[in-house]
């Protein structure tokens, strides 16, 4: 089955100058692994010369340093258990240095000047500010504002009083319920016959579930015995009576007979 296809194969020749050849061996180039590390590998065989005082080793060291908890505790660790035997706290540079950033960082003490000096406080008496303020007190005054009328006399008899009392009548509410509160107010009536009850009544009979749902015993009924639903039943209660069907079973065995 492949004896020609083999034949024929070694009898095919390409032109190994063809662009599809050059691009096949460009990607290989650089696809290639070893080509991609080839200059890495010729530089790591020459060697390499690296000394102690070169910028990077300096800046690794000096990171390194930046970096170690140990540099960070050294002053610290030397320093500890020497700072011993102050008369006072004014003697330790460090508690001193401690006890200014505290002060300077105390909202207490950055408003003490304040405090101090907010309840001194002193001002002419004339002033324009305190003249100002005088005058606008007398003037939004309510003592100032409201001054009584001067007094008179008004006889009883005076016909606009007679009016004023008339319009209070008129429009006062106690005198316009009096009637109501006194007379008819707590006196129940109920006109019989009325719409209102009328229509309550008729409402009431509408609702009411006593008369919406009749008791089938208020219907007269009589049912036949010849009926067809009657025969069927009493027919299905023959076929399902077991006591029935096994009393003519045992009956059938009763009398089987043997040759």
């Amino acid at each position: 089955y492949k004896q020609a296809w083999e034949e024929d194969k070694k009898k095919i020749h390409i032109t190994p100058d063809i662009p599809q050849i050059v691009l096949a061996k460009a990607n290989a180039f650089n696809l290639s692994e070893k080509m991609y590390r080839s200059s890495f590998e010729e530089t790591r065989k020459k060697g390499y010369d690296l000394r102690a005082d070169a910028i990077p080793v300096k800046a690794a060291k000096a990171s390194r340093d930046i970096a170690s908890d140990y540099k960070y505790k050294l002053g610290y660790e030397q320093d500890k258990g020497k700072l011993v035997g102050f008369r006072s706290l004014q003697d330790d540079p460090k508690l001193v240095h401690c006890m200014q950033v505290a002060k300077m960082q105390s909202d207490r003490e950055y408003k003490k000047a304040y405090e101090t000096s907010k309840t001194h406080y002193q001002t002419p008496a004339d002033a324009l500010s305190v003249v100002a303020a005088k005058e606008a007190q007398d003037r939004v005054t309510n003592t100032n504002y409201k001054r009584l009328i001067h007094q008179y006399m008004l006889l009883p008899d005076a016909m606009s009083l007679e009016l004023y009392r008339n319009m209070n009548q008129i429009q006062s509410d106690n005198e316009y319920k009096q009637d109501y509160k006194e007379w008819f107010r707590g006196i129940g009536w109920s006109p019989i016959g009325s719409l209102d009850v009328e229509k309550s009544k008729k409402a009431t009979e509408i609702a009411s579930d006593r008369k919406y749902r009749q008791h089938p015993s208020m219907f007269p009924f009589t049912k036949q015995n010849d009926a067809m639903d009657l025969v069927l039943a009493k027919q299905n209660a023959n076929i399902m009576n077991k006591v029935s069907i096994w009393g003519e079973s045992q009956a059938s065995i009763h009398l089987a007979s043997i040759p």
